[in-house]
């Protein structure tokens, strides 16, 4: 059984979203078969925010005709569904930035989606795979809170995940995780732990959750 492990966060110490994915993580380890886990880190080693243009154009080119810029974006798609293709299980760790998606995870949705296995028009070869999103937010932007609407990446993940990958998607969030570091949220620091908690439950119910529908689709 094989999973496909992509970490957005720019910082390895103290990475919320990297604890809770490593929670998942060995919950999947501790409840799978036969493991292999391929980790592509997309936030501490960026992809060339250039790749998915010189791929487009690549597309559009003859074979011997590309320029090596065109040669070497089109060769790392290949490889970025090489990677969906050839797991059984998803792992994504994402963190907010700024209210909206890390432009690290962008590139390389972008970057995948230029591949013509993973065109929005064709069966891609994600679907119908069991996957986790782990994402956090420094603030809490859930209904009823004053910046409620404010996270603009969750929706939009699960959009490409769910919907454009056909990823069987579970959803781990964390809101709050800047409580502790900024004092302006000290007030919620019992609110905070209290998210924590249920954040990291959750993670550990999802990462089993992932082994268990690998070893049912494997015993259809």
């Amino acid at each position: 059984m094989s999973l496909l492990r992509i970490d957005a966060s720019i910082r390895h110490d103290g990475s919320v979203s990297r604890a809770l994915a490593d929670i998942a993580e060995a919950q999947w380890l501790a409840t799978a078969t036969d493991t292999r886990v391929v980790r592509r880190e997309i936030g501490t080693t960026p992809l060339p925010s250039d790749a998915w243009a010189h791929t487009l154009a690549a597309s559009a080119t003859a074979e011997d005709a590309r320029t090596l810029n065109q040669q070497e974006a089109f060769g790392l798609a290949t490889t970025l569904v090489d990677e969906l293709a050839g797991a059984g299980a998803f792992l994504f760790a994402v963190p907010l930035y700024n209210f909206g998606v890390s432009q690290h995870f962008k590139t390389y949705t972008d970057l995948v989606i230029a591949d013509a296995r993973m065109n929005p028009a064709l069966t891609p070869v994600t679907a119908g795979k069991p996957g986790v999103l782990v994402t956090v937010q420094g603030g809490n932007y859930s209904p009823g809170t004053p910046k409620e609407g404010w996270d603009h990446a969750t929706a939009w993940m699960r959009r490409i995940l769910e919907d454009v990958w056909q990823i069987d998607l579970e959803v781990v969030t964390r809101e709050f995780t800047l409580v502790g570091v900024n004092p302006a949220l000290d007030a919620f620091t019992d609110m905070a732990e209290e998210i924590k908690t249920k954040a990291e439950d959750h993670a550990h119910r999802a990462g089993r959750k992932l082994a268990e529908a690998q070893l049912e689709s494997a015993n259809r």
